[in-house]
C-alpha cells in the first residue's frame, strides 16, 4: 500500500473513473493520503462524482509517472469521522479554502478490496492486493 501512495504522490494527478447507469466518467483527482492503515481520497458530497460513487463504490485509478503507469481497481467507502476529515485536509492545506472537517459536504473516502498493477515501459508488472 505504501508503494501505490508513493507512486500517486509522485504523479500529482491521477483519474479516477467512476460510473453512472451505463456510461463511464473520468476526471482529474489529486488528493491521496494514509489514514489508519488505508488509503484515502477527498472530493465534496455535492460533486457527482460522489453521487455516482453512493450509487456504485467501484471504481478505478489511473496514474503516469513518465516511466511505470498504475490502474488501481477499487470499492470506495465513506469515512464520516472528524478525525479522517481532519487527517485529510491537514496533508492538503490549499482545501481548508473550501472545505472543514466540520462540513457534511466534506467527504473523505477509503479504498476497500483493492488490486493495483504497476506496468512498466520494459513489460513488467507488478500487483499489490489490500
Amino acid at each position: 500500500m505504501q508503494e501505490i501512495y508513493d507512486f500517486l504522490k509522485k504523479c500529482g494527478t491521477y483519474y479516477l473513473a467512476t460510473t453512472a447507469g451505463d456510461q463511464p466518467h473520468v476526471r482529474p483527482f489529486g488528493t491521496i493520503e494514509l489514514f489508519e492503515g488505508r488509503l484515502y481520497i477527498q472530493t465534496g458530497r455535492s460533486k457527482n462524482v460522489a453521487k455516482q460513487l453512493f450509487e456504485n463504490p467501484k471504481a478505478e485509478i489511473c496514474a503516469f509517472d513518465g516511466e511505470r503507469w498504475v490502474r488501481i481497481t477499487t470499492t470506495l467507502h465513506a469515512d464520516d469521522r472528524l478525525e479522517a476529515k481532519k487527517h485529510m485536509l491537514a496533508a492538503y492545506p490549499e482545501l481548508q479554502q473550501m472545505y472543514s472537517a466540520e462540513d457534511p459536504l466534506t467527504l473523505v473516502l477509503f479504498m476497500k478490496d483493492t488490486t493495483a498493477t504497476i506496468y512498466g515501459i520494459d513489460g513488467i508488472t507488478q500487483t499489490i492486493r489490500f
